[in-house]
């Protein structure tokens, strides 16, 4: 594993973007803008059901944002607990793996702050 940024830059740019590319993967991953906007709303809080999620990302509809879970579930980044009750509940929360994106949202946003222009 390297051990700075330099090192690690050095790797990426001697690597061909194949499928084992790190930042390729990552750019697969966030290519997405409703999986980039749900990881967005997970990272708000511990837990998040179906309706809130919808209610949270206005323009998604019900069937994207099912299938948009459901990758982020296969990916590992997000998990789905069901239980057992009337009415069935079913919650969604970030795994470990997703729980790590947070610190990139917090970058994402100080660029942000820094570098766009902001609306009058």
């Amino acid at each position: 594993m390297e051990k700075t940024e330099t090192e690690f830059l050095q790797r990426i740019i001697a690597s061909p973007a194949d499928e084992k590319c790190p930042i390729r993967k990552s750019l697969d991953l966030f290519s997405s803008k409703w999986r980039t906007w749900v990881l967005f709303e997970l990272c708000k809080q511990p837990t998040y059901r179906f309706g809130e999620l919808r209610k949270a990302i206005p323009p998604i509809t019900n069937t994207m944002l099912t299938k948009t879970l459901r990758e982020l579930e296969a990916i590992g980044i997000i998990q789905r607990k069901q239980f057992n009750e009337m009415p069935l509940r079913v919650e969604y929360s970030l795994t470990e793996s997703g729980h790590a994106l947070t610190p990139v949202f917090f970058e994402i946003a100080k660029w942000a702050d820094q570098y766009l222009p902001t609306e009058n």
